[in-house]
């Protein structure tokens, strides 16, 4: 089975698994050295790099939602050998055209895999593929509130990126007894994880990963009439016209779900998180601290290839201001 890359959460990994190809969302494990890859930030930096590493991917499908990536698949269609697909996704949502445009795209994805061997899925097979990846992101949603926040975070990386889950492999962890925050920003290296230990370490605990590799960009519950009658409109729903990020415009989806999620779990406190190379990122942060009317932490990642340990020291007075 041919293995499709990607990373950005508007490509659905159904619509890929369809195809009987294998869809594995990349989370970079570390950003490689600034002279590797030249003008990208640390993110898509990484990607390239670990595609450029690997030998099982056969193409990698990514999308204008971001500058950075869309530099990054330039530089993989030059360098890399595999087949580069760019999905365009419109940045406006609230027209029918915008949703035609993203379906059409979707096909043209599909053509591309039919040409690389998969098979066009009939709606029967697009059904039972979508309502079995909804079972896996149900059950370890469900595990959530016995699995500490870093668990919970490297559970979802793992289904995402296509490895099977076994949740039993985690330790039980206690209910937690920090002050309750949010993590809020893009996306993060599997390196960054270690914030989640700074923020318990400090004691507060991450009872809401709204970053780009956290739950916020996972596509809505699927319509179950609307998967029988048209699963195609219900996967171009679930995704294009549910999940909420800073590229859309307008991005008020992305504020009332924050608000929504905090009021639910009770959050104290944002721990705000960016690359400096964002600026779609940067320019939300007066509007964040005036929207959610909480206290805020600003975290401002520069080219560095890992977590500054400076942010420790922040995070532990942040904390401390919050009890």
């Amino acid at each position: 089975m041919k293995t499709i890359a990607y990373c950005d959460p508007f490509v659905p990994a159904e619509w890929i698994a369809a195809h009987e190809m294998r869809p594995s969302r990349i989370m970079p494990s570390t950003a490689p050295a600034s002279g590797a890859v030249i003008g990208m930030c640390p993110y898509a930096r990484s990607f390239v790099s670990e595609i450029a590493s690997r030998d099982d991917v056969d193409a990698v499908v990514l999308a204008t939602t971001c500058d950075q990536m869309r530099r990054a698949s330039e530089t993989l269609a030059k360098s890399s050998g595999v087949e580069v697909f760019l999905l365009n996704v419109p940045a406006t949502w609230q027209t029918t055209t915008a949703y035609r445009i993203y379906g059409d795209e979707l096909r043209r994805l599909g053509r591309l895999l039919v040409r690389l061997g998969g098979t066009a899925p009939s709606l029967d097979d697009l059904a039972r593929t979508m309502a079995e990846h909804e079972a896996a992101r149900s059950t370890i949603l469900a595990a959530q509130g016995r699995l500490s926040a870093r668990q919970f975070s490297q559970a979802l990386a793992d289904f995402q990126y296509g490895d099977k889950v076994d949740l039993d492999s985690f330790e039980p962890c206690a209910r937690p007894r920090g002050v309750p925050v949010a993590l809020v920003g893009g996306p993060l290296l599997r390196s960054h994880f270690a914030l989640f230990d700074w923020i318990e370490c400090a004691g507060g605990h991450v009872a809401l990963n709204a970053t780009t590799s956290g739950e916020r960009t996972l596509p809505a519950l699927f319509d179950r009439r609307e998967l029988g009658d048209d699963p195609f409109a219900t996967l171009v729903n679930a995704y294009f016209g549910s999940i909420p990020d800073i590229f859309r415009r307008p991005n008020s989806e992305l504020y009332r779900w924050l608000k929504q999620k905090i009021v639910e779990r009770d959050i104290r406190g944002v721990i705000f998180r960016y690359y400096t190379w964002c600026d779609l990122w940067h320019a939300e942060a007066p509007r964040l601290k005036e929207w959610l009317g909480l206290p805020l932490l600003v975290l401002v990642a520069g080219d560095e290839e890992g977590l500054d340990r400076r942010d420790a020291s922040r995070i532990q007075s942040f904390l401390e201001m919050l009890k």
